[in-house]
């Protein structure tokens, strides 16, 4: 990027983001200078000044290396945990601004706001039918992607809290206080271990996931539910408040990997997922109670203005009878007021079903949704109808959407663990620990359901389905059980590009078994497919899987529609684009004609739980763009447009993925590709981060195919390639670059437009000059020049295609994001390769070895914040 383009997009940054910049960045440097003195900040500035130089032209590359290395070690580590935390803080300045920008957009009587629930109901012909059938399942996973640790979350968390209460203030000593307070935070985040010093299990992982749930998740979701009802209703409801019955369903329902995910994870047991299942109802049950307790305290009408119906005065008769002492100590609390009484009795039952007091608690959710909508239906005849839709809804809508179980917990393990434990139970003989561990999860499945209910866990994934006898040997374990066998909804997961193929070849064939077909007839003909991005891009590329994912889901929803079944499609994706990652909406509504229907379902992974629902606002808006791209892509409009576009863009695509199919085997075919790989990025390091309680490769072999998507993409990242988000599309462009309907394809077919947008934002965190000196660790030449001339060559088509003259043109924010970090990002590039190539060269003194370590995982961590992407 040009000098004068640089400059002009630091210019554009908005005042209020360039103002928290700043103001964070000056607090940091207050903390070095009075942790190390002048001397450190004056190195960090140094190295900051100097990769400014280098991006411009104006200063050599070497000469940034030559600084980096002329200092000591101890003072290496130092500078690169400095820029690490100025990436926390520079992140949470975008954040909060973002949250400024999504308060000011949201103003009365403007246009409908871009992918949000107006502008989708204002699309839809019957908006109301349309929501009824939407379901939303966002699955949360423990894949090891978020490289921070929980208290680094906690500490950028308080700093954020501090800063949007420094925006708000006017009063000069509230701010002073406010700054002196943020200065003492930031103090703390510099001086909190940047990394984890021991390895997560997965109950860590639970307790991790479930602060998202704590801190967000459960109090957004019935302002989410609101804003839609709000729109259902009419712009009056703005101004009249909840007065109706809602009309907005509990749409939501959030689905966990964390602690039921054993595919090559030894570390996740049956009493792992048991464990879990208890802490997921534990916070469940307590954000439950303390919301009944604060609605039914604040509940005060009198009997006198608002008599209760009859019903709730036998409900109130029948509670007193059966718990005189709780009953009395509550009404006298609460004198002439029935409904705050009931639901404050409501509250001590949810507290005994969590101590698991038999005798007061509740049965199930289902028990306590009665008792609420009792309560409402008394409000609302006595006139109350804005208590009864108030306060009070927004309590059933959190009932029915997290029950008593938070979320459904879904187990998943590989085809071929299943295939040996049938071979053992079939056999009678002596089973093994790993047979016996199968078994005993099915056990605990059933326990589940009969303390949660079968909505708690029935879902059961197989990875690498090949054939109808993977999903036919799961219920026959579970029947092995006898009594004892749990409901369940086997999920085939389909990754490989010959899994993909024969999708509907299997599930042709598995509704032909007897227990699919006896699952079919007791849920209406529902059935779940799981479709793999990760490890469908790392063996066929980005472009092949692309379009292999999209031929599979349209084949799948032809098939359901025939077949007269209620398909839903469960997508595996992850954060990062090279693993089907990327802007939700866009990818919705790029999806295959008739594949969405109103159901949307997909994992949410590692860091992208705290970057989508780490705060009320963002993850509102997250689940509104979701909903609207839900609602749109289920409409006969875009599913024709969709449908007409592949048509006439097929034979171009086809063309296409060949070429990049054929370019991407190549370089990961070429003799000794695993062992080059593993030089040139810290692959073999990104463990010692302990990120996550699974291990980086299935089995332990060190062969590519082991190897799992997340280090795969992860350690590209760091080397700033970011290979496996457009490796082989630029062979693929190169081979129809003459086709005159290419550029039709981009601007008229949603999928092809998605998967050169997602490469050319995976091409704007490349950086080609650091991208060099990390291949060059590997000695292989022939390797370096065919990576960085698919790198040239899908850089110049993309831009082509796009009619863009540089990357990201049309995206001034997210261009300007990217700009803005790439300097930063590669002084911790800098710090990263000194320490690699010294552990690369062998020739680090023993006394060292730890030190330079230290340094390589400083700044892995550091660039993971800067790229905001780690796998």
């Amino acid at each position: 990027m040009t000098k004068s383009l640089a400059t002009q997009i630091r210019l554009d940054l908005p005042e209020e983001l360039r103002a928290d910049v700043r103001l964070l960045g000056s607090l940091l440097g207050r903390a070095l200078v009075e942790y190390g003195g002048q001397g450190l900040l004056d190195d960090v500035e140094n190295l900051r000044r100097s990769v400014i130089a280098a991006r411009k032209g104006e200063l050599p590359g070497d000469r940034v290396a030559e600084l980096v290395a002329g200092w000591p070690l101890e003072r290496a580590e130092l500078v690169a945990r400095a820029f690490s935390v100025y990436f926390h803080l520079t992140n949470l300045a975008e954040e909060h601004h973002r949250v400024r920008t999504l308060r000011q957009r949201d103003v009365a009587g403007g246009a409908p706001q871009r992918a949000s629930f107006a502008e989708a109901v204002a699309e839809l012909e019957e908006a109301a039918e349309a929501v009824a059938g939407l379901e939303f399942r966002p699955v949360l996973t423990a894949h090891p992607t978020e490289a921070r640790r929980r208290a680094v979350v906690t500490s950028i968390t308080r700093v954020g809290d501090l800063l949007h209460a420094y925006d708000a203030s006017g009063a000069h000593s509230e701010r002073a206080d406010l700054r002196r307070r943020m200065r003492e935070e930031i103090d703390l985040l510099w001086r909190t271990a940047q990394r984890r010093q021991q390895q997560m299990d997965p109950l860590d992982e639970v307790r991790v996931a479930l602060a998202a749930f704590d801190e967000t998740i459960f109090r957004v979701i019935p302002r989410i539910y609101r804003s839609l009802d709000t729109v259902l209703k009419g712009e009056e409801e703005y101004d009249g408040g909840a007065t109706r019955p809602p009309l907005a369903p509990a749409y939501v329902r959030f689905g966990s990997w964390i602690g039921g995910d054993r595919d090559g994870n030894p570390h996740v047991t049956a009493q792992v997922t048991r464990q879990a299942f208890k802490i997921q109802s534990q916070h469940v049950l307590i954000a439950l109670e303390n919301a009944a307790t604060r609605i039914g305290r604040q509940l005060t009408v009198h009997q006198d203005t608002t008599p209760p119906s009859p019903e709730l005065r036998n409900a109130l008769g029948a509670a007193r009878t059966a718990h005189p002492e709780l009953l009395g100590e509550i009404a006298a609390r609460s004198p002439g007021e029935p409904h705050r009484q009931y639901l404050l009795y409501a509250a001590e039952r949810i507290r005994s079903t969590r101590v698991r007091n038999a005798d007061l608690g509740y049965g199930g959710p289902e028990e306590l949704l009665d008792d609420l909508v009792l309560l409402q239906d008394s409000l609302a005849s006595a006139g109350a109808a804005r208590q009864a839709y108030g306060e009070l809804q927004h309590l059933v809508w959190q009932v029915e959407t997290f029950g008593f179980h938070l979320a459904e917990l879904e187990i998943r393990q590989h085809s071929a663990v299943h295939e040996k434990a049938l071979a053992e139970v079939r056999a009678g003989g002596a089973l093994s620990a790993q047979t016996e561990e199968v078994l005993d999860t099915l056990r605990v499945v059933a326990w589940a359901q009969k303390r949660f209910g079968e909505q708690a866990c029935s879902r059961y994934i197989i990875s690498f389905s090949r054939s109808a006898a993977d999903i036919a040997a799961v219920y026959e374990l579970a029947d092995s059980l006898g009594p004892e066998a749990p409901v369940l909804d086997v999920v085939p997961l389909f990754e490989t590009g010959e899994d993909l193929e024969r999708a509907v070849e299997v599930l042709r064939e598995a509704i032909e078994l007897p227990p699919v077909r006896r699952r079919l007839a007791q849920t209406g003909r529902r059935l779940e497919v799981m479709l793999g991005y990760s490890d469908s891009a790392k063996i066929l590329g980005p472009a092949s899987a692309t379009l292999l994912l999209y031929d599979t889901q349209e084949a799948l929803a032809r098939w359901a529609e025939a077949n007269d079944i209620t398909l839903t499609l469960f997508h595996g994706r992850g954060g990062s684009l090279g693993r089907g990652g990327g802007p939700a909406g866009r990818a919705i509504l790029a999806q295959a004609p008739g594949s969405v229907a109103g159901r949307f379902k997909v994992t949410e992974q590692g860091e992208v739980i705290f970057a989508r629902y780490g705060h009320p606002e963002i993850a509102r808006r997250h689940v509104e763009q979701v909903t609207h791209a839900v609602l749109l892509a289920s409409t006969p409009r875009v599913e024709r447009t969709a449908r007409e576009a592949a048509a006439r863009f097929r034979p171009l695509a086809d063309r296409l993925s060949e070429a990049a199919h054929r370019a991407f085997r190549g370089l990961v075919e070429a003799d000794g590709f695993a062992e080059w790989f593993s030089r040139v990025s810290p692959l073999a390091e990104i463990g010692e981060l302990r990120i996550g309680s699974r291990p980086s490769r299935r089995t332990g072999a060190s062969t590519l195919d082991d190897l799992r998507a997340i280090p795969w993409v992860f350690a590209w990242t760091q080397t700033r390639v970011n290979l496996p988000a457009w490796y082989g599309l630029g062979s693929g462009l190169a081979a129809v670059a003459d086709d005159p309907d290419l550029r039709e394809a981009y601007e008229g077919w949603p999928l092809f437009a998605a998967m050169i947008d997602n490469a050319e934002m995976s091409l704007a965190k490349t950086d080609r000059d650091i991208a060099e000196r990390y291949l060059a660790l590997g000695d292989r030449p022939d390797l370096s020049a065919a990576v960085m001339a698919e790198y040239d060559r899908t850089l110049e088509l993309v831009l082509s295609v796009t009619g863009h003259t540089r990357l990201l043109e049309n995206r001034r924010v997210l261009s300007r994001a990217v700009e803005l970090r790439n300097p930063y990002v590669d002084a911790l590039s800098h710090l990263q390769l000194r320490a690699l190539e010294a552990l690369r060269s062998g020739d680090v003194p023993e006394e060292d070895r730890a030190r330079v370590q230290n340094l390589l995982l400083l700044s892995v961590n550091g660039v993971a914040a800067g790229l905001q992407n780690t796998g």
